[in-house]
């Protein structure tokens, strides 16, 4: 199980750098606006984040 989720993280890790990597003024203008975003916005884009995750991973498995 360790093994899954080191694998997991690992790309994630891959997948968070894409953007960076490859448009990194557009990344910066992200962050700058997401910095600005009211935090209980944020917080509904996280929880809806996660439970499309879930439910991704739900249908996968």
């Amino acid at each position: 199980m360790w093994q899954e989720l080191l694998i997991a993280f690992a790309l994630l890790l891959i997948i968070e750098g894409i953007m960076p990597f490859l448009y990194p003024q557009r990344w910066q203008r992200m962050v700058e606006v997401l910095a600005q975003m009211d935090p209980s916005t944020m917080r509904k884009a996280g929880l809806a984040s996660m439970v499309l995750g879930l439910v991704l991973l739900y249908v996968v498995r």
